[in-house]
């Protein structure tokens, strides 16, 4: 008879179920809590360390999506601060600035109580020369507004200028430091009439402008004493503030003096202003 021929399993599958029913057992015993002796220490021994490392990836995997949600949050939140900063930034400079304009809107008011012998309106400056100084400008009324040329304006306590070009919604002015500006003056002490001249190189170094053919006979014009726009001026209105004299000395002719006076406008710094909407010809 013939013999048949058995089939023979390979070795490496056979090792290779053997090895996954070991495993098998060895996660049933520790899974279950099975007390098998050797199989549960083995269990315990490669299972215990594979479970730590699960949970760990676990946790770690975790904490990483809680640190983005987190970080995410934070982001956002910092975001909403910066915006609610630039707000209140951007609130509290806009309070400066009202409190700044009300402070010279309110010294415009007292200006036009104290000259409230002539009639006036406000005005906003809107250009200047490209000097430091404004000793050119141009405000943003005109013949609409009943503005006429030689129309003197005021700021800041006294005299600022006046008007040498007029159009239907502006007007230039000289100030009283520009280098061609002259007007006739009083010095309130002694009553006497004397020429003030801009000069821009004055104000630049000392701050001052200059004053010229006062008759002091009686020695009574004192340093700080006030000058004022006199009776005799052509184009000044009388009794406007200019400044006050800073320094007096006498001219080589003996008979005349001449020095430097404050101006009391600050003439850096000219926002609003008020014109004097009568001109000398018909102030008296």
């Amino acid at each position: 008879m013939p013999v048949r021929n058995k089939r023979n399993i390979p070795s490496r599958y056979i090792l290779f179920a053997l090895t996954t029913v070991a495993i098998l057992l060895l996660f049933f015993s520790y899974a279950t809590g099975f007390s098998g002796g050797v199989f549960e220490e083995a269990a315990a021994y490669i299972f215990v360390p594979m479970e730590k490392g699960i949970t760990y990836v676990s946790n770690a995997a975790a904490e990483s999506s809680k640190d983005r949600e987190t970080k995410a949050a934070l982001q956002a939140e910092n975001a909403d601060l910066q915006s609610q900063v630039e707000k209140l930034r951007e609130d509290n400079t806009k309070a400066k600035l009202e409190q700044e304009e009300l402070a010279r809107l309110r010294t415009l008011l007292e200006l036009k109580d104290t000259y409230n012998n002539y009639q006036t309106t406000g005005a906003h400056v809107i250009a200047k020369s490209q000097s430091n100084w404004f000793n050119t400008f141009t405000i943003d009324k005109g013949t609409s507004d009943g503005i006429e040329k030689d129309m003197n304006v005021i700021a800041g306590g006294g005299l600022c200028g006046i008007v040498t070009d007029v159009g239907s919604h502006y007007a230039i002015v000289k100030a009283i430091v520009d280098d061609t500006a002259n007007v006739s003056a009083m010095v309130v002490s002694s009553q006497d009439n004397c020429i003030v001249s801009g000069s821009l190189q004055s104000m630049t170094e000392e701050g001052t402008i200059k004053f010229s053919n006062l008759q002091d006979e009686k020695g009574t014009a004192a340093v700080g004493d006030p000058v004022v726009t006199s009776n005799i001026s052509s184009e000044y209105v009388p009794g406007v503030l200019i400044g006050y004299l800073t320094s007096i000395e006498a001219d080589s002719n003996n008979l005349t003096k001449s020095g430097k006076i404050t101006p009391v406008c600050d003439f850096r710094h000219l926002s609003e202003v008020l014109v004097i909407l009568q001109q000398k010809e018909n102030a008296q």
